[in-house]
């Protein structure tokens, strides 16, 4: 498959030949494979060699890149960390910690060197082993894509890419093509151990289940062909739901229509809250239990907070969903509030006052009540509304709540409750409770905007004298 290379270059890794690439350089027959075809296809190469210092002839084969790199006149950068340190300190295993410290080598040299983009030799046989490896740890279609020529590693770097050309080469393919070539690989010792679950599938699981078919790593191959295929169909109708979906994000929260997403497919609920965690924690893996727990949240109106996964909480908030940060700063310009340091302002019949976040407040006399009442029946905006004014009080105020506080919903035919009672019932955030706008005469409440006005003060088709009052939002107030 190597004559396949060149245009897998150019269209599937989109690379300029006039810019620098770094190309991860092990020493081995897959990465001198790759170092040696963007030679040859006249790319500008820089060879990066991380030294693990795992083992007693680490420093040998760094030594051996060195001296290949400046035989064929190629620039070489080499680093060295102690992975065996940095694994104990972050309590990672070896793979682990090997990976992060040497892709943060390739990525910061990338960026030193301004290169276009970081290059590593994975091959046909490791995208197998990456595809059964997701496959055992129960992964959804994104892990069993496999990997791409092309991708951000959003942990490491969100800028520069990391390029895979060899992903359709067999690693058979790679060492005939260093013995025709002239190039001598190292053998890696550790790629034996079975301490590694990466080097049990090699060396145990896949000769095992060729037993049943002999072309298993070729069906494996195909099905990912197939599989990514898929997943781009499933990625370009994500963006349209997710689209639709979204009321707010930022970096530390992401807020969701709740009221579409609760009438969408278990399926669709399940990609969008993935999709919401690896915008919010670039590569936290999320499985598929989670997903399902979070989508059961979701059917279970009587659930208000749930963990999820990565430290993030789920949440609703009325008819809004959030996927936050433990620390997320929340917005309050979704609601009516009070101004800071402001608990009541007088109004003015008519008039019109603003409160925080562009909010407004304003109310209007109507002379027509025919129109008023079909306008009031007619209406299904929760922020206005129309009430009978022969019994409303001259002095009216807009103020917040106040300890004792009691509401004659309309509709409890003379029957009150505790204003904190009915903000409980009527579900309102609570962080909203505090500084929600009531208009008000004294003690007595009129109408919680939002909600309900008071009974006493209900419009009837007889009513004579009618007062409008609306609350507005910012975007209808620009």
């Amino acid at each position: 498959m190597l004559e396949k290379i060149p245009s897998i270059l150019r269209n599937q890794c989109s690379l300029d030949p006039r810019k620098p690439i770094i190309v991860g350089v092990s020493g081995g027959p897959d990465s001198l494979c790759l170092m040696d075809v963007l030679r040859t296809a006249d790319y500008h190469i820089i060879v990066a060699h991380f030294n693990h210092k795992l083992r007693a002839e680490s420093d040998v084969e760094a030594n051996a890149v060195e001296k290949m790199a400046s035989r064929l006149m190629i620039p070489c950068v080499v680093g060295s960390e102690d992975v065996r340190s940095h694994a104990h300190t972050g309590g990672l295993s070896i793979e682990e910690a090997a990976r992060n410290l040497r892709y943060g080598f390739l990525f910061n040299q990338a960026h030193r060197l301004d290169a276009q983009a970081v290059a590593v030799a994975h091959t046909a046989d490791d995208q197998v082993e990456t595809v059964l490896m997701h496959f055992i740890r129960g992964a959804g279609l994104t892990g069993l894509k496999g990997m791409a020529y092309r991708t951000l590693l959003s942990t490491f770097d969100s800028d520069v890419p990391v390029i895979r050309p060899l992903l359709d080469v067999w690693r058979e393919e790679t060492v005939i093509y260093c013995a025709s070539h002239g190039l001598s690989p190292h053998y890696d010792p550790s790629n034996d151990s079975f301490n590694f679950l990466r080097n049990r599938l090699r060396h145990a699981l896949i000769p095992t289940i060729e037993t049943y078919n002999p072309r298993f790593r070729e069906a494996v191959w195909r099905s990912v062909q197939s599989l990514s295929s898929d997943h781009a169909v499933l990625t370009e109708t994500l963006e349209a739901w997710w689209k639709k979906c979204v009321i707010q994000e930022t970096d530390d929260y992401i807020m969701l229509d709740l009221s579409f997403l609760s009438t969408r497919s278990s399926g669709l609920q399940r990609n969008l809250i993935r999709r919401a965690v690896e915008r919010l924690i670039p590569g936290q893996e999320t499985v598929y239990a989670v997903l399902e727990r979070a989508a059961a949240f979701i059917a279970d109106t009587a659930r208000v907070r749930m963990d999820l996964t990565g430290g993030l909480v789920l949440f609703r908030e009325g008819d809004a969903l959030y996927i936050a940060k433990p620390d997320a700063q929340l917005p309050f310009d979704r609601w009516p509030q009070m101004p800071a340091r402001q608990d009541s302002i007088e109004l003015s019949l008519p008039g019109h006052v603003d409160i925080s976040g562009g909010w407004r407040f304003s109310s209007e006399k109507w002379r027509l009540p025919a129109l008023a009442w079909e306008q009031s029946a007619r209406n299904d905006d929760r922020f206005q509304v129309w009430l009978d004014a022969e019994g409303l009080p001259e002095r009216l105020e807009l103020r917040v709540k106040q300890p004792g506080d009691l509401f004659e919903p309309l509709g409890m035919k003379g029957h009150s409750q505790k204003l904190s009672d009915f903000f409980t019932n009527a579900k309102l955030p609570r962080r909203a409770r505090d500084r929600w706008p009531l208009l008000c005469s004294g003690d007595l409440v009129i109408w919680i905007p939002g909600y309900r006005p008071a009974d006493d003060f209900k419009l009837n088709q007889t009513s004579k004298r009618i007062v409008y009052f609306a609350l507005t939002p910012p975007q209808e107030n620009a």
